[in-house]
């Protein structure tokens, strides 16, 4: 990683530690245990991780409401200590937690917003980006009248209004319908396609898998894989070969040291790295095993997998 050439790259972080005081009896807890992560302009980056493993502390120390206790971190090239004002500039954060005005309008929400962040009135772009998220027709009415989805959408459009170059997406499509979900996305795709570069973080994994570039997996406070998306879902040495007997079978043949499951539906299901083991193998084995084939489908690993083996498993 190099951490010289931050100008290529939307965040840079090296060294990242954050450690929690102790109160009462309770030690003091390190939550980020130097972590780096670089992620690259325009593109869609996926910081994942199990609840606690430190994800929202990053955000909270990149969005300047939580000290960092060491590490470097530029936004955008400026420090984020000594450049505070120009690095939070840079970001749009829609946080987890649904947290707003309600005695004002989404309109009005935006406009305070806008002005907050010194954007002149003459290039607001309230009620566009409103239009973007489908909430122009409820631009006038109150906050609280939203419901959730529509809430959340109204984050997103708050984070936009001074058209900031990288958007923080903090588990955005939590308690969102799959109809508003899609329209969400749409519009983050079409902020990306502008050039905007997009941090997500989702416990949504077909989502992850489906956008982003790149992901890093977060667990109990260190980087455990940080890799562009395709070769880090490769990396997991194990297939599942699927085989459709063509008679009946009672129960999984013993194929040696491969592993085989007779499902519900008659199928087997053999396991198998491919690193160690090729498909003409297996199928001599089903043979010497009297196991006739009548059709075959191989499943591929997917970044739930290997998230399962890099999180929850490795910790077991």
């Amino acid at each position: 990683m190099d951490f010289n050439a931050n100008a290529d790259y939307a965040i840079a972080a090296r060294g990242v530690r954050k450690t929690y005081g102790g109160a009462g009896k309770s030690p003091p807890k390190e939550a980020l245990k130097g972590i780096d992560i670089l992620v690259k302009r325009g593109s869609i980056f996926g910081l994942l991780g199990p609840n606690g493993a430190g994800k929202s502390t990053f955000i909270n120390i990149l969005a300047g409401l939580v000290n960092k206790t060491a590490g470097e971190i530029s936004v955008w090239g400026f420090d984020i200590d000594r450049n505070p004002r120009q690095a939070r500039a840079a970001l749009g954060i829609v946080p987890q937690e649904i947290n707003m005005e309600v005695f004002f309008t989404p309109l009005e929400g935006m406009e305070i917003q806008a002005g907050l962040y010194g954007v002149p009135k003459s290039q607001r772009r309230s009620m566009e980006i409103l239009k973007a998220l489908g909430l122009d027709d409820k631009a006038n009415a109150y906050v609280r009248q939203l419901s959730g989805g529509m809430k959340r959408r109204l984050l997103v459009a708050k984070a936009m209004v001074h058209s900031p170059p990288i958007l923080i997406l903090d588990e955005p499509t939590a308690g969102v319908d799959i109809e508003l979900r899609k329209q969400l996305w749409e519009y983050v795709v079409k902020l990306h396609e502008q050039g905007v570069t997009i941090v997500l973080t989702t416990h949504y994994l077909e989502e992850a898998q489906e956008l982003c570039e790149e992901i890093a997996i977060i667990n109990h406070g260190e980087v455990v894989a940080c890799e562009p998306t395709e070769k880090l879902i490769s990396s997991l040495d194990r297939k599942t070969l699927m085989v459709t007997p063509n008679e009946e079978i009672a129960a999984a043949p013993d194929l040696g040291p491969l592993s085989a499951d007779l499902k519900p539906d008659g199928n087997l299901a053999i396991h198998y790295q491919p690193s160690e083991t090729r498909v003409a193998e297996i199928l001599e084995r089903l043979n010497a095993a009297g196991v006739s084939v009548k059709d075959l489908t191989t499943l591929e690993a997917d970044l739930e997998d290997v998230f399962l083996e890099l999180t929850y498993h490795k910790t077991a």
